[in-house]
């Protein structure tokens, strides 16, 4: 199947690398990027270039798209792969706000063109423990999560009209859907802080309160203002509590004072089971593995924290 891929930079660059290296049946056709830089890529790729991103989506090669650009764009880009009919994989966030969201799942929809949100985090082996251990927690009451990354080094993350909003946005989105998807509940209200420590446009610093269904409750946190890097989950139920965290590859039980540590695969790339996924839907041979409904939901959590954090109050989902 021949890939073009809107957005070469460096998350772009890397799902053409593993196009090239690691998926078998993937083929990069072409790629666009507004600099020359992209021109450079296409060349020793040995693929197309288009400094029009619509270009690619019309280019007869083509035959499906992934898109890594600020989410301000993914409603265009949709419109566009809609009416050429060709499928649409989306790095996350789905959009700036669950209006775009929705419309871009409705758009898909109607057309019956397949959508796939780049939820990535769903393929690291650590959450992938954490869903499979979660059982061993018996009744599940509260949780913490949390996702802390160095300051960005990313101009159009501090500008609303590119990025939408800060660390609740590009970062908040995996901490909810990797919730979601460990539990399988939802989340049902929030009530969210947000502060601006180096960051001059958006917020780059949030925490929150979060109620889920079954009454399970707990509390996250997401930064990028610190050198440090990590992204922990705690579980915690009536047999004990389930620890881990997918930056440093552990993962634990915790009965009493006992810690034991629970096996799980060794750490592994995240963009390459995506696509080996995505190209098994396309081929009609598997699921989607990361439908566009489960990107909206995720991102509802986000638009109920950013408007918890402008009113002061709890925000229903």
């Amino acid at each position: 199947m021949q890939i073009g891929i809107i957005g070469t930079g460096r998350h772009g660059t890397r799902y053409a690398e593993h196009i090239r290296k690691d998926v078998p049946g993937l083929t990069l056709a072409a790629v666009s990027r507004r600099s020359e830089t992209g021109r450079e890529q296409a060349r020793a790729w040995q693929a197309s270039y288009h400094a029009d991103w619509r270009e690619l989506v019309h280019d007869p090669q083509v035959e499906a798209v992934i898109a890594v650009t600020p989410p301000v764009l993914h409603v265009a880009i949709a419109r566009l792969c809609a009416a050429a009919g060709k499928p649409l994989l989306l790095e996350k966030p789905l959009a700036v706000d669950s209006s775009s969201g929705s419309e871009i799942v409705k758009l898909c929809t109607d057309a019956g063109l397949p959508l796939t949100v780049g939820q990535t985090l769903r393929y690291n082996t650590i959450i992938q423990g954490l869903r499979r251990a979660l059982p061993r927690v018996g009744a599940l009451y509260s949780f913490s999560a949390s996702h802390r990354l160095e300051p960005s080094t990313l101009p159009w993350l501090e500008k609303a009209e590119t990025a939408g909003a800060g660390v609740i946005l590009h970062t908040g989105v995996h901490l909810f859907d990797a919730l979601r998807f460990v539990t399988g509940l939802e989340i049902r209200r929030v009530r969210c802080c947000k502060f601006q420590i180096h960051n001059p446009g958006l917020e780059d610093l949030f925490t929150a309160q979060l109620e889920m269904t079954n009454g399970v409750v707990g509390t996250v946190d997401s930064s990028k203002v610190g050198r440090g890097r990590s992204g922990r989950y705690e579980f915690v139920g009536l047999n004990g509590e389930l620890h881990g965290d997918q930056v440093h590859g552990r993962l634990e039980f915790i009965e009493g004072s006992r810690c034991m540590p629970v096996e799980h695969a060794p750490p592994g790339n995240a963009i390459v089971p995506l696509l080996h996924d995505w190209l098994a839907f396309l081929k009609g041979e598997a699921p989607n593995p990361v439908s566009g409904g489960e990107g909206l939901a995720a991102l509802r959590v986000c638009d109920a924290c950013l408007r918890s954090a402008r009113l002061g109050d709890w925000a229903a989902v």
